[in-house]
């Protein structure tokens, strides 16, 4: 198996949910890197790195997400060049 990069595009009640508070503490626990961070328009924009099985565990765990979430959607680009981060990062 290869490192690969993941792109999600969480859509539904996600910010204001400590959701990526949460993600943080989940692609940490699953040994991923990359960052989480809240868009203009809602949504929830997840970059993570590491092997498939993780980052589908991180996948199953989005759509659930923390307590007061409520995802709808979440759009996946599996086709992104790694970058070897250190750390998975919550930006502003």
């Amino acid at each position: 198996m290869h490192h690969e990069r993941w792109q999600l595009l969480i859509h539904g009640k996600v910010q204001g949910v400590f959701y990526r508070a949460s993600t943080q503490q989940q692609a940490r626990m699953l040994g991923l890197t990359g960052y989480c961070q809240n868009l203009d328009n809602g949504r929830v924009q997840v970059v993570a790195e590491g092997m498939p099985d993780q980052l589908q565990q991180l996948l199953e765990w989005c759509w659930q997400g923390p307590a007061g979430a409520e995802v709808t959607t979440i759009d996946v680009d599996k086709d992104l060049p790694t970058d070897e981060w250190q750390d998975f990062q919550i930006r502003r």
